[in-house]
């Protein structure tokens, strides 16, 4: 047989499209040629394959070989195709039957001994095969992401003889049923940590439950970063096809995706000095950046004014959509991004405004600028101001506060009512379904309108004080929102005030 056809999954954002692989065997000089959009990675791969297959005691036909990675238009990239190519040029020499790999998939890169190497995005490629009902054969270290969707089509491969003999029936490859979907072993930081802090605790708890937005501000030293790190705490669990798409995130990744993160929430943190490739994703070869790679979690900006301001402007959209469109010349990508926003920043360039200590010695104009380095469009964006100020010796020294695991059963059960209601959490709340579960009565109808005239509220913000009034009533048990849950709620709208 001169042609052989072997299926094989490219890369397209967090999409593993279909790849045909086509082999043919003609006559003419011996040559090797890979067409289809092939980039530099994929080109080489002739080098790769030619190496693997003659340290393997395969023979290497001197024909002329003819590859082609359909469809056309798909760019390929990456050493993914290296197994699908060998095993092509295996079957078109007769070396494999093609009834024999016609039920399969095959994604991997090769050594020039043969063995097989890990590649990106094996979750996604793993998800695509089993709902094409064919099995899919990775190297062994990406078995057990591939395994989490197709615990029984995914089969594990450390050398290409072993697919070889696999394929020909002289040895079947080992399932690795070990690896199971159970959560990854975690210790998370203890919101019992955290003493005083009453109200900068209970805005946790309320972002928690409602899935809201957060920025505290204090100075330094008044725990901000140490309330952040408890958030991922006190989040309800991840159900199956959240834990699926932030693992497949992770999986098209840099850093790849780890069994022992399975089911565990992101929390990002990256440094104030990144950029908006880095914040949003981008690349040539569009990659994830941190807010799709904190998919389903929490995105913690430190020290937020210290962000360039520009690259603090690429948020707003995704912080409304929940997703992320990178074009390129040559491709689009699109990555989802619905994270939590908790960002924690000093009230003034010295960071003592307002401090009992008062050692601030800003200026108006000085903290005007400071503060300016936020715009007002994604302040707006923002649920939940909260001050966070220092505390006197005694609250330090007075019992713990409150464990995560008591605060999360009360979020997971305010969770669950949101769902059941609507199924969306609060903080998703838009149009009809707003005006349905936030209307308002007669009295708390008037209190909202004078809060916005004297507060100059946007009607972002107007839509953005229901949804955390709406939160505040489900804590509070409560099918109607109450004048007590609204207040509560403007309070927490502290930088929509006059600055100083």
């Amino acid at each position: 047989m001169s042609l052989a056809v072997v299926y094989s999954r490219a890369q397209l954002g967090i999409a593993a499209p279909l790849v045909t692989v086509e082999v043919h065997l003609g006559n003419g000089l011996p040559s090797l040629s890979i067409v289809g959009l092939p980039e530099t990675a994929v080109k080489e791969s002739k080098d790769r394959v030619r190496g693997a297959l003659l340290n393997s005691q395969f023979e290497f036909p001197a024909r002329r070989i003819t590859i082609n990675l359909a469809p056309a238009d798909l760019p390929k990239d990456g050493g993914r195709f290296d197994l699908p190519i060998a095993l092509g040029i295996l079957v078109a020499s007769g070396q494999i039957a093609q009834t024999h790999v016609a039920d399969y998939e095959f994604i991997g890169e090769l050594a020039l001994s043969g063995d097989l190497r890990a590649i990106t995005g094996a979750l996604p490629a793993g998800m695509a095969a089993a709902k094409a009902q064919r099995r899919l054969i990775v190297p062994v270290d990406n078995f057990a992401e591939a395994a989490l969707i197709a615990q029984q089509q995914a089969l594990g491969a450390k050398h290409l003889l072993e697919v070889a003999r696999h394929l020909n029936d002289q040895g079947p490859l080992q399932n690795l049923t070990t690896v199971t979907a159970s959560a990854g072993e975690q210790t998370l930081p203890d919101l019992a940590d955290v003493r005083g802090q009453l109200q900068a605790r209970r805005a946790l708890e309320i972002s928690a439950a409602g899935g809201h937005s957060l920025l505290f501000a204090g100075p330094p030293g008044t725990g901000k970063s140490l309330l952040a790190s408890r958030l991922p705490g006190i989040l309800p669990p991840m159900t199956d096809d959240e834990a699926l798409e932030a693992a497949a995130i992770a999986s098209i990744s840099m850093q790849g995706f780890k069994l022992a993160h399975w089911r565990q929430r992101p929390f990002r943190t990256p440094h104030h000095t990144a950029s908006a490739v880095a914040l949003v994703g981008g690349g040539s070869s569009p990659r994830p950046g941190e807010i799709s790679l904190a998919h389903q979690g929490v995105l913690f900006l430190d020290e937020l004014p210290e962000f360039d301001r520009r690259v603090l402007e690429v948020l707003r959209e995704p912080l409304e959509s929940g997703q992320i469109t990178i074009s390129r010349a040559a491709r689009q990508a699109e990555f989802p991004a619905r994270f939590q926003l908790v960002a924690a920043m000093n009230p003034c360039p010295c960071g003592y405004l307002g401090d009992q200590a008062g050692r601030c010695r800003c200026t108006s104009e000085q903290v005007q600028r400071y503060r300016q380095r936020i715009s007002g469009p994604l302040l707006d964006r923002i649920d939940l101001h909260v001050d966070v100020p220092r505390l006197p010796p005694q609250d330090l020294q007075g019992p713990p506060g409150e464990s995560s695991a008591a605060v999360r059963e009360r979020v997971i059960l305010t969770r669950e009512r949101q769902l059941t209601r609507q199924d969306i959490c609060n903080a998703r709340l838009y149009g009809v379904a707003m005006d349905r579960h936030c209307h308002l009565r007669p009295p708390e109808q008037q209190l909202l309108r004078q809060a916005m005239e004297r507060l100059r509220l946007s009607a972002r913000a107007y839509h953005r004080v229901l949804r955390v009034a709406r939160t505040i009533a489900d804590l509070d048990h409560s099918t109607h929102i109450e004048a007590p849950h609204l207040g509560e709620a403007l309070g927490y709208r502290n930088l929509d005030r006059p600055l100083v």
